[in-house]
């Protein structure tokens, strides 16, 4: 005889699913998942206890699962896989002369994340510097293409990192932007465009401005909720907060998960997303890396133009909003900085920082080379 009072764990996993499709309808406007399971279960004649404890349970693997998934602590070995993935993500040090091929006749302009980018992923962000050799070849970047600098991190702090004044910065993922207080060299190219890039030098931009008492609060709330497991660091980016879990015990991911989501339960304005062993908390509105970097285009003189090729290099999973709207664009490309096969709408791929650099100057030695100075005749 089968107990009817006994839920399967088939029975559990149809119920999120169907539960999942539900909040995500127009069927139920506004209902939670766990509602939509409480209500289907009922409809279902399950015990409601049971539904609430394996709800739990399957809660806490959820968190788990998603923080392995996007922290992965170990490359993958060579196989089948990771062979076909970089046929279809070729490097871009293998592939560079067909990346400056492609861009002939247009304007390059060069998008950049910082952390795991620029800098090497490091256990303290605080000590997340990049060398004295890609701060030089960022430089020669930016004397020949604009360049702007997209960041979950503090808009100011990355700026005390990189310390080159010619450069735009985008911190709070394109929550915060702003133009170069230093002039830029003609030497960036399209001449069509240079009264556009003074006239925007001090661009400055803060679409979630209104949200900043709100992130000042929950910064000092996960500050004290955070406090009792070890190795957890909250660190305010003024219009996002960054908790990293870099340093924390994976036995106890699942615990500062669910510390972090109970925080958020109280403030339905605010989201939380995942990267690279880091939590991320942002204001609900419209705007990711991906509108930052409209955003610039258009600031540079570039919206709806297709003179324009767009590089955009990154490692992290908010980059992926930049690099749809690139391929959405049929514009420009997008670079993964990745060891490890990993789904992305980049194009191509580089491996660590040290590759970005060597990618970052070989394009500043192609546009010397390919810039022609006019011989007296």
């Amino acid at each position: 005889m089968t107990n009817q009072n006994v839920v399967t764990h088939e029975v559990i996993n149809t119920l999120i699913a169907v539960a999942a499709s539900i909040s995500n309808s127009t069927v139920l406007p506004g209902a939670t998942v766990p509602e939509s399971m409480a209500v289907l279960g009922r409809f279902w004649g399950l015990p409601n206890k049971n539904i609430v404890k394996r709800l739990e349970g399957a809660k806490v693997s959820a968190w788990i699962d998603s923080m392995r998934a996007s922290s992965p602590t170990r490359a993958k070995s060579e196989s089948q896989e990771k062979r076909s993935w970089i046929l279809c993500h070729p490097s871009a040090l293998n592939t560079f002369e067909k990346i400056t091929y492609s861009s002939k006749g247009k304007q390059i302009v060069v998008f950049l994340d910082y952390d795991g980018t620029l800098s090497p992923i490091v256990a303290d962000p605080d000590k997340a510097f990049m060398t004295r050799k890609m701060r030089a070849t960022l430089k020669g970047i930016a004397r020949h293409f604009p360049t702007a600098i997209v960041t979950g991190r503090c808009r100011d702090k990355v700026y005390n990192f990189v310390k080159l004044a010619e450069l735009y910065y985008a911190g709070s993922h394109g929550m915060d932007i702003k133009g170069p207080t230093k002039s830029q060299s003609p030497k960036q190219g399209n001449t069509n465009n240079n009264n556009n890039n003074n006239n925007n030098k001090g661009v400055l931009f803060q679409p979630a401005s209104q949200f900043l008492p709100m992130i000042d609060e929950v910064y000092k709330i996960l500050l004290e909720k955070t406090k009792s497991v070890p190795g957890a660091k909250v660190e305010n980016n003024k219009f996002c907060l960054s908790v990293h879990f870099r340093c924390v015990d994976e036995k106890s991911w699942a615990a500062l998960g669910e510390k972090v989501r109970l925080v958020l339960n109280d403030y339905p304005q605010l989201r939380l997303t995942q990267g690279r062993k880091v939590l991320e908390i942002r204001p609900t509105i419209k705007w990711d890396k991906g509108k930052a970097l409209e955003f610039l285009l258009a600031s540079f003189g570039y919206e709806n133009s297709n003179d324009v090729f767009p590089i955009y290099i990154g490692d992290d999973r908010t980059d992926e909003d930049a690099f749809k709207v690139l391929r959405s664009k049929g514009q420009g490309i997008g670079i993964l900085v990745s060891r490890v096969a990993k789904e992305t709408d980049a194009s191509y791929t580089l491996q660590d920082p040290s590759e970005v650099e060597q990618f970052l100057r070989r394009l500043v030695e192609w546009k010397r080379s390919s810039t022609v100075t006019p011989t007296s005749v």
